[in-house]
């Protein structure tokens, strides 16, 4: 069976509770967010048969949501592999509602990682990477940072270009948590946390919640006028540890982007608005390149001179992304929401001019999942 292109949309799509909530619970955060996504579609909880979600803290996340509703899902689906499983959820939303196993979809998620712990709870380390001590998960990160400069030449200059890059977008959005000017040499100063990842280098921590509604495409035309149709998603991994990765240079959003390209049949060139998992600047420069927008190698040429940033010729995180928007443990679903936001034309001053496509791309624990969504506006699927 092949992906079922255009068969399933996005009707509804919502934050809530961004930046800091004192005194909420995660589950009221994503019950926000469902609730403003649902209204958007004209739906209530009770049209809801399928409950998707994930969590960094309750392994349950989809049961406790359905119970806290009062409703009785056909599906839920629990599915953690870090914060690309919100892309995963899609997919296998996609492949339900064209088998016809359901009818209304709600994924969501909810965090006070900033006003709770201000802790992420990454997966212990083995015997093998537990006696160097890494703090996770920011030490692979900086390891395929490294490595990067070494093998390509990329600087910090240009990873701190696109932590700026971000930071203009997150101006432009009155929803981001961090919105003061900010230049490369701020970046370049700010403490050093993991070498060569410093401060500015690295997401927020904050709290907040997301949702978005999906249903079949025949239904979607009916609940509202910009319906996003999934075209295309796909989903790979190499490994859990870093130690293990096969190449610390390429991810296996290679593999997750092809397939999802594949399933749309689109190119990367085709492509308007890209929202990229940016937990970390090289995030963004090596996604960049392993989804094919630019060659191995050529990521931190790319991100210069303004290009990904208001104004430049490829739009990416307009929201400002996890450097500059938000970030509460898991952004996967931020990414997807704002991507549905700039095809439903409603997203403001940072607004791109009519785009009819966008990619979604997620990513889990250390560059180990990665998950891939291109999305399209009506008028990428046939009437």
């Amino acid at each position: 069976m092949s992906f079922p292109r255009g068969k399933a949309a996005i009707v509804g799509a919502a934050t809530y509770g961004m930046g800091e909530s004192p005194g909420a619970l995660p589950i009221e955060l994503a019950v926000g967010a469902a609730g403003l996504a649902l209204k958007q579609a004209g739906l209530t909880f009770s049209d809801v048969d399928a409950v998707l979600g994930a969590s960094s803290t309750n392994p349950f996340f989809g049961l406790q949501m359905a119970e806290y509703l009062g409703i009785h899902p056909k599906l839920t689906n629990n599915n953690a592999v870090g914060g690309s499983a919100f892309m995963t959820h899609v997919l296998w939303a996609s492949m339900a509602l064209s088998a016809g196993l359901c009818d209304t979809v709600l994924i969501s998620y909810g965090s006070t990682l900033r006003t709770s712990s201000g802790k992420l709870n990454p997966p212990p380390s083995s015997p093998f990477e537990a006696p160097y001590n890494p703090r996770r998960p920011i030490s692979g990160y900086a390891l395929a940072a490294m490595r990067h400069m070494h093998e390509y030449g990329t600087t910090r200059e240009q990873l701190a270009d696109v932590a700026v890059a971000a930071r203009q977008w997150a101006q432009l959005n009155p929803k981001a948590y961090k919105r003061d000017p900010l230049t490369r040499e701020d970046v370049l100063a700010s403490r050093m946390i993991a070498d060569p990842l410093s401060l500015l280098d690295c997401c927020l921590v904050t709290d907040g919640g997301a949702a978005i509604v999906m249903t079949r495409a025949d239904r979607a035309k009916d609940l509202t006028d910009r319906p996003v149709h999934i075209l295309g998603a796909g989903e790979a991994t190499h490994h859990l540890e870093v130690s293990n990765s096969p190449g610390l240079t390429t991810t296996s959003a290679k593999d997750s982007g092809r397939r999802a390209f594949e399933a749309a049949g689109l190119r990367p060139s085709d492509i308007d608005v890209v929202q990229l998992y940016d937990a970390f600047t090289i995030n963004t420069v090596m996604f960049l390149e392993d989804l094919g927008f630019c060659p191995k190698g050529e990521g931190g040429a790319f991100v210069t001179d303004g290009r990904i940033a208001p104004g430049g010729s490829l739009p990416v995180n307009t929201n400002g992304g996890g450097l500059s928007c938000v970030h509460p443990g898991m952004y996967g679903l931020f990414a997807l929401v704002e991507a549905v936001d700039q095809l439903m034309w409603r997203a403001g001053e940072r607004q791109v001019e009519r785009p009819e496509t966008a990619i979604a791309h997620g990513n889990g624990v250390e560059l180990s999942s990665q998950a891939t969504v291109v999305l399209g506006g009506p008028e990428t699927v046939p009437n």
